[in-house]
């Protein structure tokens, strides 16, 4: 068991990892840790069971604007490091790609409008057919109602002409019902 003392800087370089990769390696393995006398940390690792294989990093779904943006600004101040021509062409390629990009984010930008415009009118449609559908079962309730008091007879004392006068209510009741459900 071979004990090292290691700054974050020594054990990322011995890793192939970045600082703050190895600064999370030795809060995650619980690796003690102390100050050295200048003020760094030092962390105590145990070289023989030192077997790291970092994960691939996996890409961060960045805005493909901004990186666009980020690699044209980081070409642009540093035009003697290639050919002014090569350089140029690039950055117009990039210019072209964030172009390109503006529209297709434009494009999704209508397409959710629209789709959003759709939704509130079959929302407003749901909501008036569902008005509608509450009115027709009160009515259906009240025909109901009215059949029921014919069958019955309770309505007049169950005179003949009375009930011939509840048939014709009930009658131009159903024709209402009918004409208010075809509009």
């Amino acid at each position: 068991m071979c004990v090292a003392l290691l700054t974050y800087a020594d054990l990322s370089a011995r890793l192939n990892i970045s600082r703050e990769a190895a600064r999370s390696l030795a809060r995650r393995r619980r690796w003690p840790r102390s100050r050295s006398e200048d003020g760094k940390a030092l962390v105590s690792v145990d070289l023989s069971e030192l077997r790291y294989t970092p994960r691939p990093r996996r890409a961060r779904r960045a805005d493909h604007i901004d990186a666009s943006l980020a690699k044209v600004e980081a070409l642009e101040p540093f035009p003697s490091q290639r050919d002014s021509l090569e350089n140029a062409l690039e950055i117009a390629a990039f210019k072209a790609e964030i172009a390109r990009l503006e529209e297709v984010a434009a494009a999704y930008r209508a397409v959710f409008e629209r789709e959003r415009e759709r939704a509130d009118r079959l929302a407003a449609e749901l909501t008036q057919a569902a008005a509608e559908t509450t009115a027709a079962n009160a009515w259906a309730a009240r025909l109901e109602d009215e059949m029921a008091d014919l069958r019955a007879g309770r309505r007049d004392g169950g005179a003949t002409a009375g009930a011939a006068r509840r048939l014709g209510h009930l009658a131009a009741a159903i024709v209402q019902a009918d004409r208010a459900a075809r509009r």
